[in-house]
């Protein structure tokens, strides 16, 4: 890793050996960076306070060694990335604002992409995560995972089954929690349906009847005008001497049919006057019917203005028109007769209910069992695992129990809680030495105990879930002498299967490393090129007599430290 502007580190590289590497150095020099920046490669949340004071911004860029056709290269080169020379190469940049961008194989990713990549390669594992393991769900997803598709397979149908019925009850739910709510709605509708029925309305009623009072508002003068048209057009009969149009069209045809055989033009003019006194005649008709239809019966009128009315009634309630009207009447209509078949949905709800409590009580009893199974293997390989950290006498175990609850579901012959996961509370107890009473690790495990604890449950995963790469940021915190010599060959064991970097300040554990870093700082605090660097030799004898003794010349502290380099190398 190559890591510029993070935090105490201005510009520094980091190599890691592929087997064991220990990462040491004074407090506060910076060696949490190293897992700070591997973190934020990894997806990690980023943060404006990580950049160093004065800096634009951090870049973290790293090489990962990654096998061709594993999960994580299939993954990365869906997402357009490529490798380099059998290497995926990431990079994360935080500006000093808090903006994130990152690189993978020479492509911007989401974020997001990184962490699904960290899954399945670097477990990280800090005192942060100690803490997390004193959590019951964490104990219990710790134990899944260890059971693998034992116990995956049955929880993904528990977890459908589940599902299906959290929707089932939230309907119900509703459907009866707000019955009175329904039911002056259905109610409402009622009403409102029955006021639409006894009026009766049709589609385009409202607009023919405006027009029917508008007609009939005018009848008089429309009667007059129509009358005095038909004079104008064709003639009237109390003034015989009077002239009418239909006369005048008449001269004129007459006149130009005498001369029409001299020139077909004004036989063609003879022709369309011709037209024009069919015209007249048709339209004098229409106007004389029309005259004598038109009802100016007051009665009529009055009706048509309560008619109206009455659909004025309906339109100020339902609708801006009658076709609105109708509309919600279509529409209240359906919503009715599902409000009025809530009584059989509810029945038909509750009965799906119960079946479903009954179905997830049969999977809940698989998972259990297939917990029960599964915590008495990883108890005993946890315990076969502290023996060699020296705790030889521990022993390990799972209390899984359940709750009894009303409301849940029937589990053995009894009715106990349940949730997304089963009716298991799945606790992980310790028994630090003979003759003592299991505890939760929360209560019976100090310190150091709890960091062996959490180390020996790793080195268990990872013999069934491996990873390529395990980081450990102090994870031996609160242990000392045999116990941290124990945890140095332990991890220097699992380093023989897998890369293993460890963030640490005992010597005992750094001894058994590979390769052994130091951070140290400059002068002016900051941790540059040069203040990461890899100890061979001397400088790693005199480091390590610093973490004894804090005397980097004193004898003692050299001879200790020469003692517990031949002792790993022994072991190697």
């Amino acid at each position: 890793m190559r890591i510029r502007s993070l935090g105490v580190i201005d510009d520094a590289v980091v190599e890691l050996s592929p087997g064991f590497t220990a990462v040491t150095g004074e407090t506060g020099a910076g060696k949490t960076m190293v897992v700070t920046s591997l973190g934020l490669l990894l997806g990690g949340r980023a943060d404006a306070a990580l950049v160093r004071i004065g800096a634009e911004k951090a870049v973290v860029e790293g090489r990962i060694s990654v096998s061709a056709g594993a999960s994580a290269v299939v993954r990365a080169e869906e997402a357009g990335a490529e490798l380099d020379d059998g290497s995926l190469l990431i990079s994360r940049t935080v500006s000093a604002e808090g903006r994130s961008r990152a690189h993978l194989g020479g492509r911007s990713v989401p974020v997001g992409l990184l962490a699904e990549l960290a899954d399945d390669l670097v477990a990280v594992h800090g005192q942060t995560d100690q803490q997390g393991l004193l959590k019951l769900s964490r104990q219990r997803q710790a134990l899944d995972r260890y059971a693998g598709d034992a116990v995956a397979v049955p929880a993904a149908k528990y977890t459908e089954a589940y599902r299906r019925l959290r929707a089932v009850c939230v309907e119900l739910d509703e459907i009866t929690t707000r019955a009175r709510e329904r039911a002056q709605e259905a109610d409402m509708l009622r009403y409102g349906l029955d006021e639409i029925a006894g009026v009766e309305p049709r589609a385009g009623e409202d607009v023919e009847l405006a027009e029917e009072a508008e007609r009939l508002g005018h009848a008089e003068a429309l009667s007059s005008a129509a009358t005095a048209a038909h004079a104008a057009v064709a003639g009237n009969p109390e003034d015989p001497e009077g002239i009418d149009a239909a006369t005048l069209v008449a001269g004129a045809q007459r006149a130009l049919d005498a001369v029409r055989s001299y020139d077909p033009a004004l036989a063609a003019l003879a022709d369309r006057i011709g037209e024009l006194g069919i015209l007249l005649g048709d339209v004098a008709g229409e106007l004389a019917g029309y005259a004598d239809d038109l009802d100016a019966d007051p009665l009529r009128l009055a009706a048509v203005e309560e008619r109206r009315a009455a659909l004025t009634a309906l339109t100020r309630k339902y609708g801006e028109d009658v076709a609105a009207v109708l509309s919600w009447a279509e529409h209240s209509a359906a919503r009715l007769t599902e409000l009025d078949g809530d009584d059989e949905r509810i029945g038909e709800l509750t009965a799906e209910r119960d079946a479903l409590r009954d179905e997830l009580g049969g999977l809940a009893q698989a998972l259990t069992d297939a917990r029960t199974e599964a915590a008495e293997r990883f108890a005993a390989a946890v315990t076969a695992e502290l023996a060699s950290l020296a705790m030889p006498h521990a022993r390990v175990s799972f209390d899984i129990r359940q709750t009894e609850d009303p409301e849940g579901v029937e589990v053995g012959g009894r009715t106990v809680a349940y949730g997304p996961a089963g009716v298991d509370e799945v606790e992980l107890l310790l028994a630090p030495h003979p003759g003592a009473p299991p505890r939760p690790i929360a209560k019976g495990a100090s310190g150091g105990e709890l960091s062996r604890v959490m180390l020996a449950v790793e080195v268990v995963f990872a013999g069934t879930d491996p990873v390529p790469t395990y980081l450990f940021d102090e994870v031996d915190a609160g242990v000392g002498g045999k116990a941290a010599v124990e945890i140095g060959r332990r991890l220097a064991r699992l380093a023989k299967t897998a890369q293993v970097v460890v963030v640490t300040h005992l010597p005992q554990v750094a001894a058994f490393a590979d390769r052994q870093l130091l951070v140290e700082k400059t002068n002016d605090g900051s941790v540059t090129r040069s203040g990461v660097k890899v100890l061979e030799g001397e400088e790693r004898v005199r480091e390590l007599s610093r973490m004894l003794a804090g005397q980097e010349d004193s004898q003692t502290a050299r001879a200790h430290a020469e003692e517990l380099l031949a002792t790993a190398r022994g072991d190697a």
